[in-house]
């Protein structure tokens, strides 16, 4: 499948700023809904984010990173490695949530949360929005980017993003799925 690279870029500009409306959203509701739990071993609203921010806290840095490093010029066409589609398809929602098992430093439940995690969450997406501009100046084929997975795996510039971005939409729909079951 290959996207032209400033209509990917663009979608996921759109799909980001749909994630911030969905987060400023949140700050309307009452700290305690936003901490309810269906029980121990499910996350509230605010732990949702806060897997939301821990991996951000690691890859925005990374992206930000290898585009100020890049010296590649833009390309037309994107076009997804077979490791980064298939993580980016992964996380999108499907229509039962399907679990995944994720990392012990990446697991915030049981966390004190307060409002400040959406705050953090916004300015994540600010920064995400920012680098998605910057990103039209380089080759998301040709500019690499470390992973969670260990500086060995490394994905298409195009892939972070998707998977990044996918797995905010993921999480915020897990968010909105927690408050509906409160009602």
């Amino acid at each position: 499948m290959k996207i032209k690279a400033d209509m990917l870029l663009s979608e996921l500009i759109d799909s980001t700023k749909q994630n911030t409306v969905q987060a400023e959203n949140l700050n309307k509701i009452k700290l305690e809904k936003l901490n309810w739990k269906a029980d121990e071993n499910t996350w509230s609203v605010l732990e949702c984010l806060e897997h939301l921010n821990l991996y951000g806290d690691f890859y925005l840095p990374e992206i930000e990173k290898v585009i100020n490093q890049s010296q590649t010029k833009q390309q037309t066409y994107f076009e997804p490695g077979f490791l980064g589609d298939y993580f980016a398809k992964g996380m999108l929602p499907k229509e039962k949530l399907n679990r995944m098992k994720t990392f012990k430093s990446k697991n915030p439940n049981g966390s004190k949360l307060n409002k400040s995690t959406i705050d953090r969450f916004l300015k994540q997406q600010e920064k995400m929005l920012n680098l998605l501009e910057k990103a039209k100046t380089v080759n998301l084929n040709k500019v690499k980017t470390p992973t969670t997975l260990g500086k060995l795996v490394t994905l298409k510039l195009g892939d972070t993003f998707r998977v990044v971005i996918n797995h905010n939409i993921r999480h915020l729909l897990q968010a909105e799925n927690t408050l509906i079951k409160q009602h």
